[in-house]
């Protein structure tokens, strides 16, 4: 998202390069460009004048260090007033072991709240919390068996109405998701019912011992008094300990709009932000803090129900001026490879007893961090020097699983088998070249060398180029 931000500050700060000291003058130059770089992404201009003005006052007011260029002076008073943006506070939602957590999401339609109370089970379910969900949005063609089929997915229970009637198939209301039949649900459309299943999963929570109640409350216009009405009833009925607000960052500047209407009405108490991982240019994220005095708490990277991660005000400034993100990578890494696995395969490693099985188990953890050309650019130093189309073709590791499973057991287990006929069977069998199988039968041995070395402690001189991702 934050692409075309990331490249002109990066233009800015190599112009700086070779500048001897800071001068008024080249302050003032370059606070000109990063007032039109935010200003281009989208970011409110009120707090583009109150940004750069604080940059400005700390530019001219201080020392330059003698180990720094001006470039760095620079980027390092950025990369401060970009954290002071978008501080949390320390915000952080707390859920307890021994009492129910209720939390509401609110938002416009479209916004991804439905998905984000599923990503949000998902979190604190890996925290040894007991989520449940609640279908609050009676409105919406299938989005009560939407939450239904993500709960599933999770394992996570969701109450319906009881009023919930299967559609007949062939009648109207027969379509759900997918256009399947019988998936979407009839319903009184009234505020009356969307309070009685509000106060049927308070009582199903605490027969269930449940920790944390999410409600996906229906999307509605902050403009809709009816629908706003309805939301504010709900919220004096349930007595959320949590309200957040769900903005969609691809909106650019009317998510922040739209959440300072929210705010007047039901006072939330931070925001998630959706859809980060597109096209938008990242204005939301950087004026909602400033303009509703709320922080945002998570962000929604993907479309996966595991896609939702802490925002952390360092962390993305980080990402903006290129730094990278070592500690998201780690945690990443941390979640994705088993500690225990890591220690077998270090000890196969020294051997040399790595095979295509643990090359294969390997490929699947690494698909779990995420896309490639994104865990890349968390890497500090590397990602500002990406190009700014940068994409790794995600089809690479699908071809090189593909050949891999297309191998017998022997044969992972002792590539040395595998000879002429072997490698076209295993070629006809993946639906790839015998070119490409030769290939990947060169690269896994070249990197069967290269981690026998790094494990042993001597640093290979030269790293193989032509690895398969």
């Amino acid at each position: 998202m934050f692409n075309n931000l990331s490249e002109r500050l990066d233009k800015i700060f190599r112009n700086l390069k070779g500048v001897g000291f800071l001068t008024e003058q080249n302050i003032r130059d370059s606070l000109r460009e990063i007032r039109l770089a935010l200003l281009e992404a989208d970011v409110n201009f009120k707090i583009v004048k109150n940004f750069v003005a604080e940059i400005e006052k700390r530019a001219l007011g201080q020392e330059v260090l003698k180990s720094l260029t001006p470039g760095q002076q620079v980027i390092k008073i950025v990369h401060e007033q970009l954290i002071k943006l978008m501080d949390t506070g320390g915000f952080e939602l707390k859920v307890y072991d021994n009492k129910l957590t209720k939390v509401m999401l609110v938002g416009l339609q479209g916004s991804g709240k439905t998905t984000a109370c599923a990503k949000l089970a998902s979190f604190y379910r890996k925290k040894k919390i007991r989520p449940m969900l609640v279908a609050c949005d009676i409105y919406r063609p299938a989005a009560i068996h939407q939450l239904q089929v993500l709960g599933k997915q999770i394992d996570i229970p969701v109450v319906v109405p009881d009023s919930v009637v299967p559609a007949q198939p062939g009648s109207p209301n027969a379509a759900g998701i997918g256009g399947g039949p019988g998936t979407r649900p009839v319903l009184q459309q009234s505020t009356d019912t969307v309070l009685e299943i509000a106060a049927q999963a308070l009582r199903e929570a605490e027969k269930d011992f449940t920790n944390l109640l999410i409600f996906d409350t229906a999307g509605r216009l902050h403009i809709d008094t009816d629908m706003m009405n309805e939301v504010e009833r709900l919220k004096a009925l349930v007595k959320p300990d949590y309200i957040f607000f769900v903005a969609d960052a691809m909106t650019g500047q009317e998510a922040v709009n739209v959440a300072k209407e929210f705010y007047d009405k039901l006072a939330f108490d931070a925001v998630i932000l959706t859809k980060l991982d597109g096209d938008a240019r990242g204005g939301a994220a950087l004026s909602i803090r400033a303009a509703t005095d709320r922080p945002v708490a998570f962000v929604g990277l993907g479309e996966k129900v595991s896609d939702l991660e802490v925002f952390y005000p360092d962390r993305m400034a980080s990402r903006i001026l290129g730094m990278g993100d070592v500690l998201t990578l780690i945690e990443k890494a941390e979640e994705a490879f088993d500690e225990k696995e890591a220690e077998k395969l270090a000890k196969k490693m020294q051997k040399n007893q790595f095979t295509f099985n643990d090359f294969l188990h390997q490929l699947q953890s690494i698909k779990k961090m995420g896309p490639l050309d994104g865990i890349l650019k968390m890497i500090p130093g590397l990602g500002s020097k990406l190009p700014k189309d940068f994409e790794l073709d995600g089809n690479a590791l699908k071809h090189v699983e593909a050949i891999i499973r297309s191998m017998t057991e022997k044969e992972r287990e002792k590539p040395d088998i595998i000879n002429g006929a072997r490698r076209l069977r295993i070629a006809k069998g993946s639906g790839r070249s015998v070119t490409e199988v030769n290939r990947l039968l060169r690269q896994f041995e070249d990197m069967k060398k290269m981690m026998k070395k790094m494990s042993s402690g001597k640093m290979p001189k030269g790293m193989p180029t032509n690895l398969p991702f």
